[in-house]
């Protein structure tokens, strides 16, 4: 370039990673006319979040639940290091290797004792998509008619065609609504309605060829960690049982600690014929899923008719990575470490949680393991799009939380200490403060 008759160079500037981004990349959950340009996060360790100019957020949802026993931890790295100097990838279908076959024996030490076989797949959606799918098939193998689903009211299981048939929440699914399997839709039991709830599933059943019932247990995530009754999905689990409906358990969100006990399903009396497993499954460093059952739902399919088989199969089933990653997950899990840690962070949200329940802007606080939720009492029309300003405001002052409308919940990795935690509290007291005083 010339400058006054004179060439001169003009430094270099790389644009930035969110810039580069715009170009070509299409997030999930965006619109990208009202939403044009994204954080750029460059590196991340514990519960701690760094983006590309150095500022640091506390991770305060575990990155959707999966990073619980936080980032790049140094445990799950070697194995996964290690594993990938052996084998990184291998097809699933006719073969098999050592770490999945590691994985399923130390995950059903865990899981309840019903469960018998593990399908592998990819991520929570097609987990859900194949207990729905096991459930359909079931049927269809024993020559019953039974092509209905049933599923709780504001549910959401996924963004797959059979899990979007099943979940409640229409915000995800308007445009596809046409296309979906038939399902029958209950209220969710919450100690005061329960005789409803079973009276409304009676008749459900009567008039239905209800083939599963798939279920969040205890905790409805997407709708804003709702909570409900465990005496009442007991009573719907034992009915569902004796008319022969399949039930699954979706603990995608729930499992691995997240509700105090290493799955939600624990805390019932009733097992599910199915679960479904993802999310900190492999402990937020590979995508990966599991669908489990019980050997009556797997003996259904054992057959030598190659039809009654489950064709579902996915590329990355089974990677050795992924499970690599897992098998170190659930040794973290299940160590006295972080055993504690989910204890320390179960006390200190109760406390925190009864302090909010005295608070004047707070509507209904619910506390289950280490997820707790408060509703704020805000009006949407008079604070606009209060959700996108509860997340900039607590951006503002570095935490990563993710308001579901006008919910604020914390769901923390396992590894977050309590001075950050203090942080979350102190900051969401702030904002309701801040709130007061723009009613007042």
């Amino acid at each position: 370039m010339k400058l006054f008759g004179k060439h001169i160079s003009l430094p270099f500037t790389t644009p930035s990673i969110s810039r580069r981004d715009q170009k070509h990349i299409w997030h999930p959950l965006t619109q990208h006319k009202l939403n044009p340009e994204l954080l750029a996060i460059k590196s991340a360790k514990g519960a701690l979040l760094k983006d590309e100019s150095g500022k640091t957020y506390i991770d305060a949802i575990a990155s959707w639940y999966t990073s619980m026993y936080g980032h790049c931890h140094p445990h799950i790295i070697k194995k996964v290091k290690t594993q990938m100097e052996t084998l990184d990838q291998v097809v699933f279908s006719g073969f098999t290797h050592e770490p999945a076959v590691e994985l399923s024996e130390k995950l059903m030490e865990i899981l309840p004792k019903n469960q018998d076989k593990l399908f592998f797949n990819d991520n929570g959606s097609t987990a859900t998509e194949i207990g729905i799918k096991m459930a359909l098939q079931y049927h269809h193998n024993l020559k019953n008619d039974r092509k209905v689903m049933l599923a709780l009211e504001d549910g959401f299981h996924g963004d797959t065609f059979g899990a979007m048939s099943v979940s409640g929440l229409s915000v995800y699914n308007g445009a596809f609504e046409d296309h979906f399997i038939e399902v029958k839709r209950l209220p969710k039991p919450n100690g005061l309605n329960n005789a409803e709830v079973v009276a409304q599933l009676k008749a459900i059943l009567r008039e239905n060829a209800v083939a599963g019932f798939i279920y969040e247990p205890l905790v409805q995530g997407a709708a804003a960690m709702q909570t409900y009754d465990l005496n009442g999905l007991n009573d719907i689990l034992k009915i569902c049982k004796a008319n022969q409906v399949i039930c699954i358990a979706d603990e995608v969100m729930t499992g691995f600690g997240k509700t105090g006990k290493h799955f939600a399903s624990d805390y019932l009396a009733e097992k599910p014929d199915v679960m479904c497993l993802s999310k900190a499954l492999s402990a937020g460093m590979v995508g990966m899923g599991i669908t489990s059952c019980t050997k009556k739902i797997y003996k259904a399919f054992y057959a030598d008719e190659v039809s009654k088989g489950l064709f579902h199969g996915h590329t990355y089933t089974g990677n050795p990575l992924a499970c690599a990653a897992a098998i170190a997950g659930l040794e973290l899990l299940q160590s006295p470490e972080i055993q504690g840690a989910i204890k320390n962070i179960m006390s200190l949200n109760q406390l925190f949680a009864d302090k909010m329940r005295k608070h004047t802007r707070i509507r209904e606080v619910r506390q289950i393991g280490v997820i707790l939720a408060m509703d704020v009492d805000i009006e949407m029309e008079r604070y606009g799009n209060a959700r996108d300003k509860m997340f900039q405001y607590f951006m503002s002052k570095g935490i990563f939380l993710r308001p579901l409308g006008k919910t604020i919940y914390i769901l923390p990795p396992y590894v977050i200490t309590e001075a950050q935690l203090a942080k979350i509290y102190a900051a969401i007291e702030d904002y309701l403060d801040d709130l007061k005083e723009k009613q007042a």
